[in-house]
């Protein structure tokens, strides 16, 4: 008799992955892995999992163990303790010995500080990714893997729509992300439910973060209020059809990226504006693009002058994008990071402020 149904389908979905990893690591893809292997042992492809002991990441840090060995597969864990609740230490501790007793091996426990930036949320999920890449790099890993869910993926959707975000943001999670490739999200397609059930038949201990029923947090709010909501409303596959959206955007916003990126190195002025070192666009070339296309080559533009991609909102790149399409003599568009964009005879400059007062 074969396994549960929703631990059959845990399995298949990290064996694909793990053979899309092995597939990456043997053709020689990019790798995030720095760390040099210090044995035979470690010269085997070392791929980690991030578990906060919720159902989701010990059903997948469960199906990780039963499946790495058949790929010659070194299987290891991670765990974060954020810091943010009463005796979260000891519970990081537990969830460590879980992923032990697994037999994962390297587990390891990260304490992590959590700043005020970005609110709450966005804070703990900053520290939690640079923890994630600081014990990956150190561990030479080819890959972490993310128990993200479908039903994560239709909760980043509508957050980015209730925020008024481009196509980018709707495009929710990627299957792969981070450098090389590091992030791998095997569960994209698979609900919520199919991970509790998972660890119910093979009796996982699992731990339910009291936050994630918290109302004071956004995403909790949308779970347990706006998506059963929705789903009242307008019937049961809102879920799936929120999935489905997140997929095509992407595809769409991919493109959209491609082409911007064939268009930067076209809009390039011949000459820098100001007499200055500073690269310049070409307003009329700028004005020519589908506005999809420009406002893509400004944020790249301003990102590469040095302004943090977090702090980059619409609303700055609009303000930008009206020195091009609706020019009535502005003065300099302030921007995140301490970068300016100004225009001056036919040519927009994005450059950071201490560049400007030195190239004057």
């Amino acid at each position: 008799m074969g396994p549960h149904p929703a631990v059959a389908a845990i399995r298949l979905a990290v064996r694909r992955v793990l053979h899309d990893v092995l597939n990456d690591v043997l053709s020689g893809v990019d790798s995030p892995r720095t760390a040099p292997p210090t044995s035979a042992a470690s010269a085997r492809p070392l791929v980690l999992v991030a578990c906060s002991g919720g159902a989701d990441s010990m059903a997948l840090a469960s199906a990780l163990a039963f499946e790495a060995p058949k790929l010659d597969i070194r299987a290891g864990g991670i765990t974060i303790d954020h810091g943010l609740q009463p005796g979260s230490d000891g519970r990081a501790a537990e969830v460590a010995a879980r992923l032990r007793a697994l037999h994962l091996d390297p587990v390891e426990n990260v304490a992590v500080s959590v700043g005020r930036q970005g609110g709450p949320e966005a804070a703990a999920r900053d520290a939690r990714y640079a923890a994630l890449d600081e014990a990956a790099e150190r561990l030479g890993a080819a890959a972490v893997l993310l128990g993200h869910t479908r039903d994560d993926q239709a909760e980043t959707v509508l957050l980015g729509l209730a925020r008024g975000s481009g196509i980018r943001s709707l495009s929710g999670m990627a299957a792969v992300s981070g450098t090389g490739g590091r992030y791998r999200r095997p569960f994209l397609h698979l609900d919520r439910q199919t991970a509790r059930k998972a660890c119910l038949v093979q009796s996982l201990p699992v731990w339910d973060d009291p936050h994630n029923a918290d109302p004071a947090y956004l995403r909790s709010r949308l779970r347990h209020e706006g998506l059963p909501a929705l789903e009242k409303s307008l019937g049961k596959g809102v879920i799936e059809a929120l999935a489905r959206t997140a997929q095509l955007s992407r595809d769409d916003a991919d493109a959209l990226d491609a082409w911007a990126a064939d268009a930067e190195r076209t809009v390039r002025a011949d000459s820098p504006a100001d007499g200055g070192a500073t690269p310049a666009l070409d307003t009329a070339k700028l004005y020519a693009l589908p506005s999809a296309v420009r406002r893509r080559v400004l944020r790249r533009a301003a990102i590469a002058a040095g302004s943090p991609p977090g702090s980059l909102f619409a609303k700055h790149i609009e303000e930008v994008d009206r020195l091009i399409t609706g020019w009535r003599g502005q003065g300099v568009i302030n921007l995140p990071g301490r970068v300016e964009a100004h225009r001056r005879c036919g040519s927009l400059v994005i450059r950071r402020r201490d560049e400007a007062a030195a190239e004057h």
